[in-house]
């Protein structure tokens, strides 16, 4: 099985390596070369791209993760049929309305444009529990292996978070769920000369039963995103 990943957070990160470690088969990365969140479905068309390459089989581009999909599938790796594209996992959720803001589901999006299966997949963060990335990375490999088995319609592609939760907490359960509509908080500081975003992730309204909601509580959301 031939798969591509990819992120927003940058070809160093954390995530992308948790992801890595997680999932089996020929893999192949072409990721941002610089950390590039909340960029959007983005893509570069009027400047030329700059690639690095960063060992067998990993590049870095200095552009979107959209356009590390691009470039990987036309360009680098023309002549390989992918099996899956994966991008993540992103450090900070990716829920409801922050699909149209994603980097990381942007991949995923662009993927599924070419027909590609694949998968977004996001952690969501509580700033006062530490990150444990071999959590994450069980969780992954849960989800991968569920996914899998499921047909993935033409046209769509799966929009996954992960809970934070606190040591000794049992694991959570896989909820399959819609995207909350809700708008994120937009707030702002500033005088007239400047605009400084202060809007709390939190403080999002929920829609119960939706991804937002369910991630909140504990539980590994799954949505399957329409292109």
């Amino acid at each position: 099985m031939k798969i591509l990943l990819t992120n927003d957070d940058g070809i160093d990160a954390e995530g992308l390596e948790c992801l890595q470690q997680s999932v089996g088969g020929e893999l192949y990365v072409v990721a941002p070369a610089d950390h590039v969140s909340e960029c959007g479905h983005r893509i570069t068309t009027r400047t030329a791209l700059k690639l690095e390459q960063r060992g067998e089989r990993r590049w870095a581009v200095h552009g979107s993760p959209a356009d590390c999909v691009r470039v990987a599938v036309k360009h680098l790796y023309s002549s390989i049929t992918f099996d899956w594209v994966l991008s993540g996992v992103n450090q900070g959720g990716n829920l409801g309305i922050d699909l149209y803001y994603s980097g990381t589901a942007a991949a995923a999006r662009e993927a599924a444009i070419f027909g590609i299966r694949s998968i977004a997949f996001s952690h969501y963060i509580r700033r006062e529990i530490d990150l444990d990335w071999q959590h994450a990375g069980r969780r992954v490999q849960r989800v991968w292996k569920a996914l899998g088995e499921i047909l993935l319609e033409p046209g769509r592609f799966w929009n996954v978070n992960l809970p934070h939760l606190e040591a000794g907490i049992p694991e959570p359960e896989l909820r399959f769920c819609e995207p909350c509509k809700h708008p994120l908080p937009v707030v702002y500081t500033g005088d007239e000369g400047e605009a400084v975003y202060s809007g709390r992730y939190p403080d999002r309204q929920k829609t119960k039963g939706s991804d937002t909601d369910l991630c909140f509580g504990g539980a590994i959301t799954v949505s399957q995103i329409s292109i």
